[in-house]
């Protein structure tokens, strides 16, 4: 029996009256941030899965009545908050959430232009938000660990795939369901769910694991040196530094602009440039997709006030950094917040 098939309390037991709202809130209140991060998994935004989980709530109180308790309260949630994904990237006009646009080459020189609006791009989810052990571990058909499957590059990952073959590798190979579960869930036969698990497993594998990062079931304590010697190096600002921490191949991505680079070089050619705009940074230490963050306040000679500039998160490796991902202004200071960061 999988976890998403084992009984639990149900919202009322037969032949008793439907709890109220305060027992109601008891029960689903176990699962708020696991189907949080489901939805953040399915719809690549932070603002979007808030929203959704509250859409899901608001539809299980609705529907209390035609909860049987035959079922886990898990899985009827989990039913209830992929469905309410899959309306919602329905009605979406725009595209996928990305951290790059696929096509565009590496960039050599100063970005250009402004910001891209008309991009959608994926957002960082805070790891104070991440479900802990009592929120349910992943079944046995789980191919993925839990830390690896909330990193950005596998959220990126997924963003491409087709909504229902996203769902049903989500429940499957995510969180451990089996096929009928699964089938259960999206509708249709185990065979036509396995179909499409096998489509999404290969459209996965042509992006992913090629840039597959180091995962490990617990945060490695090396990374807490790297992070701390990352901020000394944008406080300081010292570009040696910082450099160093970077592999050879190390690329660095900056939404919502377009431009990004790979490369030592590259990447401190842009820097001596940008750090010269600024007279000072400060640094906050975070933790984003299970990965180290960093959220970065920086002020100028026109402007002494320490103000929220930007939010890094950085994909460790062996070697050193392997990706800096760089929220910038204006999306950049829209999400400190979030994670818990004062605006200045």
């Amino acid at each position: 029996m999988t976890d998403s098939q084992a009984p639990l309390k149900p919202v009322r037991e037969p032949g008793q009256p439907i709890l109220d709202r305060l027992a109601f809130e008891q029960f689903t209140a176990a699962h708020r941030r696991e189907l949080k991060l489901h939805c953040y998994r399915m719809m690549g935004s932070l603002h979007e899965a808030d929203d959704l989980v509250q859409d899901t709530l608001l539809r299980a109180w609705r529907a209390r009545s035609e909860f049987d308790g035959r079922g886990s309260v898990r899985g009827w949630l989990y039913t209830i908050a992929t469905n309410s994904c899959l309306n919602a990237l329905k009605a979406r006009s725009r595209a996928n959430r990305i951290l790059q646009q696929p096509e565009r080459p590496a960039s050599h020189g100063m970005a250009t232009g402004g910001p891209a609006a008309e991009v959608t791009w994926l957002e960082p989810y805070p790891d104070a938000e991440l479900p802990g052990r009592a929120d349910g571990e992943p079944g046995p058909e789980a191919r993925y660990e839990t830390r690896e499957a909330v990193q950005l590059a596998f959220v990126a990952a997924i963003q491409d795939l087709p909504p229902r073959q996203r769902a049903a590798l989500l429940l499957s190979d995510v969180l451990g369901w089996s096929a009928v579960e699964t089938a259960g869930l999206l509708g249709g036969s185990t065979v036509s769910i396995n179909s499409a698990l096998q489509r999404a497993r290969i459209t996965l594998a042509a992006r992913y694991p090629q840039g597959r990062p180091i995962h490990r079931s617990k945060p490695n304590p090396d990374e807490g040196l790297l992070l701390e010697r990352y901020m000394r190096a944008w406080e300081a600002a010292n570009l040696d530094s910082l450099i160093e921490l970077l592999r050879e191949d190390a690329t660095y991505r900056m939404p919502p602009w377009q431009e990004w680079y790979r490369g030592r070089a590259a990447i401190r050619s842009f820097l001596e440039t940008i750090w010269g705009n600024f007279s000072g940074f400060r640094t906050v230490a975070i933790g984003a997709n299970a990965q180290p963050a960093v959220g970065v306040y920086s002020r100028s000679q026109n402007d002494p006030a320490w103000r929220a500039h930007s939010l890094h998160v950085i994909e460790p490796a062996e070697g050193g950094i392997a990706a800096l991902t760089i929220y910038v202004p204006p999306l950049g200071p829209s999400l400190f917040a979030a994670f818990g960061l004062p605006s200045s």
